[in-house]
């Protein structure tokens, strides 16, 4: 599964980097964050979770920021138990667009856990819904 999203918020790069770099403010402003806990080494514990009604499913993850700069910071899955798993990766693009900064979000999911039709249509709206809420964050800073 891979689904991408943008928004345009009206700040400059500066004030919207450190709410997408940190992964442990992902759950303030994105839903389909519900824990994340620095494990220092650029690395968190997460837990994903997305509902579907009464229902709810959930993962816990290590992501480690693999990449940093003024206009890219990718996260991904990097578990320590030496076992095969499958890839969860999240990229952010940030673009200055006069006085506003272009966020693409671009989550990428290879196992099929997730992807049962509806699944997929959940978690793609969990991160949409992100734009909202980062754009509320960045606004009130």
């Amino acid at each position: 599964m891979k689904h991408s999203s943008e928004v345009v918020i009206a700040a400059p790069i500066e004030a919207v980097i450190p709410w997408v770099s940190d992964l442990s403010l992902y759950p303030q402003w994105m839903p389909l964050v519900h824990v994340a806990e620095a494990l220092g080494d650029n690395a968190w514990a997460v837990e994903l979770r997305a509902k579907v009604g009464v229902f709810a499913r959930s993962k816990r993850l290590r992501m480690r920021r693999t990449h940093h700069d003024a206009t890219r910071i990718v996260f991904e899955r990097e578990e320590l138990d030496g076992r095969k798993h499958s890839d969860w990766i999240l990229e952010i693009e940030l673009q200055q667009e006069g006085d506003a900064c272009r966020v693409a979000m671009h989550m990428a999911y290879g196992g099929n856990l997730w992807t049962a039709g509806v699944l997929d249509r959940v978690l793609a709206s969990h991160i949409d819904a992100g734009k909202s809420g980062l754009a509320r964050l960045v606004y009130r800073a």
